[in-house]
């Protein structure tokens, strides 16, 4: 029997369900709110309420090869960092592809999401929808997919900022600022950090009278351009991802911080943060610190108070005459069609296994799909979401206990807890590669690394030691790609391509596989020395061996 799925919402994470369900011979249908594919990436001159929006000039902070369907490339003339226009279009060109949009009904809200009477039979829901006319309608779905996203409800903390009720100027959230025009020779407060924060700062301070960036802790800022030009995250291979995991984090930060630093001092520009490197969702930005040195943006710390049109800080400076204040302090996500007990959200945390399925449920036909914040690209995650998903709707793959699952969701809240600083911005976050690996191995589509070492040792050398792009998780298992193969050994010329537009003789970018090997050795010295020196003793007093391995490489 054909099992009927709902699939709340068309953004990138919805366009990637309807297509695994097509995959799994499942019958999905869409809704979407708006008129249009695309979610967060399509731009809206007038932001609409409880959806998301961006400003003119947003370039996505991941690159096309792993941002990327696993089984679609985004082709090869495409820049590697991405304007949202274009993003928008390989959306299309995706879902016309595979003919995804004959299942969505545009314009159409989801109401209500209820389990029905005898869900712990059928695990079947009725979903409540709304059109444009004002018609409701209601269904029987055997399961539902939310792909709503984490960007719909700008927080706004105005509690913690006295006087900003009085204040003469003009404040709003980030998701309402568009374009900078209106603001050429004004005086405007950016307050948050982040990169819609240090992007809009940046942006603005082109035509402003003076910029005043406002952070209360400060950040690590990266630069998209890597060593030899190369996109950053192209340079995060399995390789280098095993060599992290095996070294101590403090050491790991200490060795990202020291390079962070000698792009520019951040003690030096006001921003260096308390927290480590890898505590806190990195900020892209490569234009932030050319414009404090330009003196067009001030680093200021957190605000104190607003008085009128002043705006003063917590250091006792005060600035007159401010025009704008723009809050980049992030959202908070809910379920307002669902009753509080399927999925209940606190603090912008929502108790979910593999951050996916609510563990409690009678029957597994709920799932949440792209409810993470990676430190990488999240189409991929939510198209590995709904791959997994998929398949335990259709029974081929089994939840563990409900008490297995709650002990994972509080292991993941503890881990998130003792490594990130405590904040609503730190309660989805996800690694990348650990992730998706994990994920891929209940679908059994996480590629063998040794096998391919043995059976096809160019293309295993290509997944160990080159950037793990979503064509490695089509290589076996259900959803095999038989263009997998080809697409990871031609990556590296989809990431030249968009950058020859002249005749020249100097050699094209090639991955290098120098420093994944030299890391690799590293921490296998590093492991000998541990084991050699006793790994209890390590394990007790960390600080002290990451003491003397910086005490080593000073002398050296």
């Amino acid at each position: 029997m054909t099992r009927h799925v709902a699939i709340i919402g068309a953004g990138s994470s919805g366009l990637a369900c309807i297509k695994t369900c097509l995959d799994e011979g499942l019958e999905p249908v869409c809704f979407e709110s708006s008129d249009d594919i695309g979610g967060l990436w399509r731009f809206k001159e007038n932001p609409e309420p409880d959806r998301a929006s961006i400003y003119h000039s947003v370039i996505i902070n991941t690159s096309k090869e792993m941002m990327c369907f696993s089984d679609f490339p985004i082709p090869g003339h495409f820049p590697n960092y991405m304007h949202n226009s274009l993003i928008m279009e390989y959306f299309r060109m995706y879902a016309d592809h595979f003919q995804l949009t004959r299942h969505i009904r545009f314009n159409t809200k989801v109401l209500q999401v209820k389990q029905r009477s005898d869900f712990s039979h059928s695990g079947q829901w009725d979903v409540e929808t709304e059109n444009k006319d004002g018609k409701k309608e209601r269904h029987i779905f055997d399961a539902v997919m939310i792909c709503i996203g984490h960007h719909c409800h700008p927080n706004m903390p105005l509690q913690d900022f006295p006087g900003i009720h009085s204040f003469k100027g003009k404040y709003f959230h980030s998701r309402d600022y568009k374009t900078p025009e209106e603001w050429r020779d004004k005086k405007v407060v950016v307050i948050g950090i982040g990169n819609s924060g240090g992007d809009i700062a940046v942006e603005l301070s082109r035509v402003t009278k003076q910029l005043y960036l406002s952070t209360r802790r400060g950040a690590w800022v990266l630069n998209r351009v890597s060593h030899n030009g190369i996109p950053l995250d192209l340079t995060f291979s399995r390789a280098v991802n095993f060599v992290l995991n095996a070294i101590p984090f403090g050491l790991y930060c200490s060795l990202g911080e020291r390079q962070l630093n000698q792009r520019f001092n951040h003690s030096l520009y006001n921003l260096k943060p308390k927290h480590r490197l890898f505590s806190q969702h990195p900020t892209l930005n490569d234009e932030l610190p050319n414009r404090i040195l330009s003196g067009t943006v001030q680093v200021k710390p957190n605000i104190r108070k607003f008085e009128g049109s002043s705006v003063e800080f917590e250091d006792g400076s005060v600035v007159e005459d401010v025009d704008l204040v723009v809050f980049a302090t992030g959202y908070r996500f809910s379920f307002p069609f669902l009753a509080s007990h399927v999925i209940s959200v606190s603090g912008n945390q929502a108790p979910l296994f593999k951050y996916v399925f609510p563990p409690e449920l009678d029957r597994p036909t709920l799932a949440v799909i792209g409810l993470v914040q990676p430190l990488g690209a999240i189409m991929p995650i939510s198209e590995m979401q709904a791959r997994w998903a998929t398949r335990v709707f259709k029974g081929c793959n089994k939840l563990p206990s409900v008490a297995a699952m709650l002990k994972d969701v509080q292991c993941k809240q503890d881990t998130m807890a003792a490594r990130y600083v405590t904040s609503q911005r730190h309660t989805i976050q996800v690694d990348y590669i650990s992730y998706m690996d994990e994920i891929a191995e209940l679908v059994g589509v996480k590629p063998s690394v040794p096998r391919l070492l043995l059976m096809d040792p160019r293309l295993g050398l290509s997944v160990m030691l080159g950037p793990c792009t979503p064509y490695q998780y089509r290589l076996r298992g259900p959803g095999k790609w038989a263009g997998a193969r080809q697409a990871i050994l031609t990556q590296w010329e989809r990431v030249t391509q968009p950058m020859q537009t002249r005749p020249c003789d100097q050699p094209q970018c090639k991955c290098s596989f120098v420093l994944p090997l030299i890391l690799s050795a590293a921490s296998v010295g590093l492991a000998a020395y541990f084991s050699r020196n006793s790994l209890s003793a390590f394990l007790q007093e960390p600080t002290a061996v990451l003491d003397k391995i910086k005490s080593y490489l000073t002398a050296q």
